[in-house]
């Protein structure tokens, strides 16, 4: 037989954080003791009351198949949260519930992208983004930045790369893998560039809008000239330790968000009833039901920024949000270590996880081949060992 792939599969690469989890799972049950530090999920349990929701959502035999675009109480919830966290007013043909944020992103580049439209990524980017353009025929135009810049796009980057094919770009705030945070001001430069090029759209994934240690958050479609050409992307996962539960949705103008929701209806339907159930009370409580989660996250990221402060060769910035640090490791290139010739990002990462029995990420799955990602959602304990195993391996 002639197994033959679609050359579409053949192109795609493999999620780099979801294979390096696969890695460490194996050398776990090889009896390994791994460390994971890999994967961008929460440690902590969902919140009580979100399960309860869940559990009478089941009492209450909620089992049919859901509406496309979800529920209208939890778009309601959805709306609510919009206006009471980002002052963003978005009515219900605006709200597209999906299977996850990821699912958003591959909705909207889907509906907007022709062959060889260019999406803007700021590096460093999440590691999908590239891949869902790339699915979607349209080409990823990267913008290098670096830590001297906190890992920022400046304005005079983005107007430099626009060209007459660029059709969106993509950015997330707090940002997978850097925390970095756009400031307000920052946000507003970007979109004074943009306000002269009226034919591009802005995807705003604030996935880790609440996890967030500096000045507070800002959304990119609370301009009223950005309204109409922003997408603002946002879910459950990360602030509510729901990552398994697979809801994320999108505010967006009409004409999208219905387009939206006509590609949906071809691909998944509607997301998972007992899910979007527990996700409205999820949204209807203030954020402060989940701080004892941002709070902690905080405290290990100071615990880890301080560890890794004592490894010569691991260069740090500060991040403001989100739950990972970026470090650039550049220092251990050419350099030999147990034997193994380290040449990038991606041979030091693979050196930790096989002699230091830590599972990091490469940076060059993120677009900065500089750097490894390093997540402290992880216990204490965990983040104490880890360091110091790494810092035995590189001494």
């Amino acid at each position: 037989m002639n197994l033959q792939l679609s050359e579409r599969i053949l192109n795609m690469s493999t999620s780099a954080t979801l294979a390096m989890a696969a890695k460490a799972r194996q050398l776990k049950s090889e009896g390994k003791d791994i460390i994971g530090l890999s994967l961008g999920e929460p440690d902590f349990n969902t919140p009580d009351f979100i399960k309860n929701a869940a559990k009478q959502a089941v009492d209450d035999n909620y089992n049919s198949y859901t509406p496309v675009d979800g529920y209208v109480e939890l778009k309601q919830a959805i709306i609510k949260k919009f206006k009471r966290d980002n002052n963003i007013d978005y009515n219900l043909s605006q709200i597209v519930v999906s299977t996850g944020a990821k699912q958003c992103l591959a909705n909207v580049a889907l509906v907007l992208l022709n062959k060889g439209d260019e999406v803007i990524l700021p590096c460093p980017y999440w590691v999908s983004y590239a891949d869902i353009v790339k699915l979607s025929e349209g080409t990823p135009i990267e913008v290098k930045t670096s830590i001297e810049t906190n890992f920022k796009m400046t304005p005079s980057q983005l107007e430099a790369v626009i060209t007459s094919k660029t059709k969106m770009i993509w950015f997330s705030s707090p940002c997978n893998p850097s925390g970095s945070v756009y400031s307000y001001d920052e946000l507003r430069a970007l979109a004074d560039v943009l306000k002269k090029h009226p034919n591009i759209y802005v995807v705003s994934d604030e996935i880790y809008e609440h996890i967030n240690y500096g000045d507070g958050h800002a959304s990119m479609a609370e301009f009223d000239d950005m309204y109409e050409r922003t997408i603002t992307v946002n879910g459950v996962s990360k602030a509510f330790a729901m990552t398994g539960w697979r809801i994320g949705y999108l505010g967006a103008p009409e004409w999208i968000a219905r387009a939206c929701n006509k590609m949906q209806g071809q691909i998944t339907s509607g997301a998972n009833c007992i899910a979007q159930r527990a996700v409205i009370t999820a949204l209807e409580a203030p954020p402060t039901k989940v701080q004892y989660m941002i709070d902690e996250f905080k405290s290990r990221r100071d615990l880890i920024l301080n560890l890794l402060s004592e490894i010569i060769g691991f260069k740090c910035n500060i991040p403001n949000g989100a739950f990972y640090v970026f470090p650039d490791i550049s220092y251990f290139f050419g350099k030999i270590i147990k034997g193994k010739k380290v040449t990038n990002a991606t041979d030091l990462s693979l050196l930790l996880l096989e002699e230091a029995l830590v599972a990091t990420v490469t940076g060059d799955a993120f677009g900065n081949p500089n750097c490894i990602r390093i997540s402290y959602a992880a216990s204490k304990d965990q983040i104490i060992e880890a360091v110091h195993r790494i810092k035995s391996v590189l001494k």
